[in-house]
């Protein structure tokens, strides 16, 4: 299904915060997995707006399963000279002829169902993946890679810690196939870092979004919540609404992204995400309040007194303290603009 191009207030929004950093991509090639994804799409779009805008002379090479599938999705993007699509498997890609200073991977899958359905694939995509890109970095000239991790490296998060670290030294079980996800993630690090001596590693432990690009009727609450609330309700919550989450908005989301591509320094994992915790009953009433004031909350049991808190919040202190990162579109204000941006007719885009 063919989407909308991003919000403009929101791309021009990424070019000025980062407006000092764009230069540095400057007449270079960039190389990103996992370019048709949430996250992906979001780099993608900020990148050719930046381009545009800077006149940088920059060019974006994508690797894709299916360049088709992607310009049907994204066909505001269909003629963009400064897009490459290469199709290929993240773990078997051919390497594209030139020097790649800066390389992002984003290839990842996210979805319970084959993680659950196809352990190994899923296995495999990660880790045989993130190689298969290392290989390509160390051999095409990259100067700067940013690997998008994952919060769920960490494990569960204990009920006395209310904000997790980086230096947390947690993990997931080792032997329970649930798992697949964040010990492949643990092992992709720990891959990442072995080939520090060829160029920077940059890692990104992500925690959870929202924004255009997050599906509604996948796996996500937040997602769930506001396509009920654009139904006009009821706001279907599944469990029993104690878990604690926290979201960052996705323009947001890639200022931090890219940030941490150009200034981060090399071998230090940052959390990314808000730090602001509320409950998952909290977070469909903070929904109904930003798109369907009034709509009713529906929650399917209630609570088991003596239960553990589950929760996935992380501290962004290091985020802040380093690089100077922050939070800058409110919750109620970020699911404001996912929803109309779901809301909006098609329209072209103007970005080069």
């Amino acid at each position: 299904m063919a989407m909308n191009p991003l919000p403009q207030e929101d791309l021009y929004s990424i070019c000025d915060q980062a407006a000092a950093m764009w230069s540095e991509l400057r007449g270079g090639k960039i190389f990103l997995t996992g370019g048709t994804g949430f996250f992906g799409c979001w780099l993608v779009e900020s990148f050719l707006a930046a381009n545009h805008r800077f006149d940088l002379n920059a060019e974006l090479t994508v690797l894709t399963r299916s360049p088709e599938r992607f310009l049907e999705k994204c066909p505001h993007l269909v003629g963009k000279t400064a897009l490459r699509l290469l199709r290929g498997d993240v773990r078997t890609f051919a390497f594209p002829d030139g020097q790649f200073p800066h390389v992002i991977h984003a290839a990842t899958e996210t979805s319970p169902k084959p993680n659950k359905e196809r352990p190994l694939e899923s296995l495999s995509t990660i880790v045989q993946g993130t190689q298969r890109t290392l290989e390509f970095a160390a051999t095409h000239g990259t100067k700067k890679f940013l690997f998008i991790s994952s919060g769920a490296v960490y494990g569960p998060q204990p009920e006395s810690i209310s904000h997790i670290i980086e230096d947390y030294p947690g993990a997931p079980a080792a032997i329970d196939p649930g798992t697949v996800y964040a010990n492949g993630k643990r092992t992709a690090e720990l891959m990442c870092v072995l080939y520090a001596d060829s160029m920077e590693i940059k890692i990104a432990r992500c925690f959870a979004f929202v924004g255009p690009h997050l599906p509604l009727n996948a796996h996500f609450a937040i997602g769930n919540f506001i396509e009920d609330a654009m139904r006009g309700g009821p706001i279907r919550v599944n469990g029993d609404g104690t878990p604690k989450r926290s979201y960052l908005y996705a323009s947001d989301l890639v200022v931090w992204l890219w940030t941490m591509l150009f200034n981060a320094p090399s071998k230090v994992a940052f959390n990314v995400g808000s730090d602001e915790a509320l409950s998952i009953r909290d977070l469909a009433e903070t929904v109904a309040a930003a798109i369907r004031p009034g709509a009713t909350v529906e929650v399917a049991r209630q609570p088991i007194p003596g239960s553990p808190l589950l929760q996935y919040v992380p501290s962004v202190d290091r985020a802040w303290s380093q690089l100077r990162l922050k939070v800058n579109i409110p919750l109620q204000e970020a699911i404001r603009r996912t929803a109309a941006w779901y809301s909006m007719k098609g329209h072209t885009s103007s970005n080069e």
